[in-house]
């Protein structure tokens, strides 16, 4: 691994010019030798939806990875598991399953026969087929993501672990930085040895399930997921050290000790920033008074932002129900597609938003018995 981070400008999903600009990024940041390996490509897959929505990795990209590995002589898989999902998944909407078939990479069911890898602090499940490839390639999405702000290649790493058990580690793990702190110990303990993000199209405002296309027409890739999510956070208009996963990598020395210390191959960085991308609200954004009162007021913890139900949206999949970790949603009783938060209950996990494929939850500040 090195600290090399690659940027080519991609306005559009033609494969021609994808697979060029893959290629030079992978020779550029040199990516490792696949020529006689298994290879497991771990695109984003939050829920499976329309590439143009900019939830998932967008086909092409993926398309694209697998001929690039297999032009160098790599037997490749394919894999992911989003959290709402069990076994028997596969990734048919966004595309990459049919991807899969044209190819003739081999699709790959996370959710079945499941291993178990040691972390720092305990041990978790995770998807057998990691040991039986040589290496893994992984495919992250430029977009933000409520609880972490920006989701990228560490935060990628997490749909290794199967469906619903990635869930239970926001139970395990009920704030940001605990979590971000699981994500790092995560791609401690098994981290892909390339990245590739698909930042053509990318997710502004309330990602990663339900914020905003948009086009940023950039493919970004490195071997150090630190160095790529540095990048990629400050394209998007983020001081790098706010986003979590970043603090707690840099923290610990973790793949490198400074932002310093990548080394940039692409157009002038400052011309890739955008000023505009909606970026999620920091926590940290509010008002010392606030924060006062917040940590001592138990009745304005409603100031916080939180799951909020769109109830004439809701179309009574129950998915927010089946992934919520703290058990804190049911459905109304009486009231047909009536969501219900117990709100004292909530930790702030955001699942719910992430998996809600109706636009059906808002995460917002709702103030008393608004």
């Amino acid at each position: 691994m090195n600290n090399k981070v690659a940027i080519r400008k991609c306005e559009v999903y033609d494969l021609t010019e994808v697979y060029n600009q893959i290629s030079d990024i992978w020779q550029k940041c040199e990516g490792p030798d696949v020529s006689g390996k298994r290879v497991l490509v771990k695109p984003n897959i939050l829920i499976d939806s329309d590439p143009l929505k900019a939830i998932c990795t967008h086909p092409v990209v993926v398309e694209a990875v697998i001929m690039l590995l297999q032009s160098k002589g790599a037997i490749v898989l394919v894999g992911d598991s989003p959290g709402a999902y069990s076994r028997g998944y596969t990734g048919e909407k966004s595309g990459i399953f049919q991807v899969c078939q044209k190819s003739g990479a081999e699709w790959i069911d996370f959710a079945k026969d499941p291993g178990e890898i040691n972390l720092r602090k305990g041990k978790i499940k995770i998807a057998s087929v990691i040991k039986e490839v040589d290496i893994i390639v992984s495919l992250p999405k430029f977009k933000n993501h409520g609880l972490v702000y920006f989701t990228g290649a560490i935060k990628n790493t997490l749909g290794l672990v199967p469906g619903f058990t990635k869930a239970k580690q926001h139970a395990l793990h009920s704030n940001r930085i605990s979590f971000s702190e699981f994500l790092v110990d995560l791609n401690e303990a098994i981290m892909p040895h390339f990245f590739i993000m698909d930042g053509i199209l990318g997710m502004e405002g309330p990602g990663p399930g339900q914020g905003i296309p948009i086009k940023m027409g950039l493919l970004l890739g490195s071997s150090n997921p630190l160095a790529l999510d540095i990048i990629a956070s400050k394209i998007a208009g983020y001081n790098p050290n706010d986003i979590p996963t970043n603090a707690v990598a840099l923290s610990r020395g973790l793949w490198m000790k400074s932002a310093g210390e990548i080394i940039f191959d692409g157009p002038e960085l400052e011309s890739l920033i955008s000023n505009d991308f909606k970026k999620i609200p920091l926590d940290g954004s509010e008002s010392i008074v606030v924060r006062f009162l917040k940590n001592r007021m138990h009745f304005l913890k409603k100031m916080e932002r939180r799951p909020v139900f769109i109830h004439k949206n809701c179309i009574g999949c129950l998915d927010c129900i089946k992934i919520c970790p703290a058990n804190a949603i049911t459905m109304h009783p009486k009231k047909d597609n009536y969501v219900v938060l117990t709100d004292n209950k909530c930790i702030r996990c955001f699942c719910c938003s992430e998996v809600c494929q109706s636009n059906a939850v808002e995460i917002r500040r709702k103030f008393f018995g608004a």
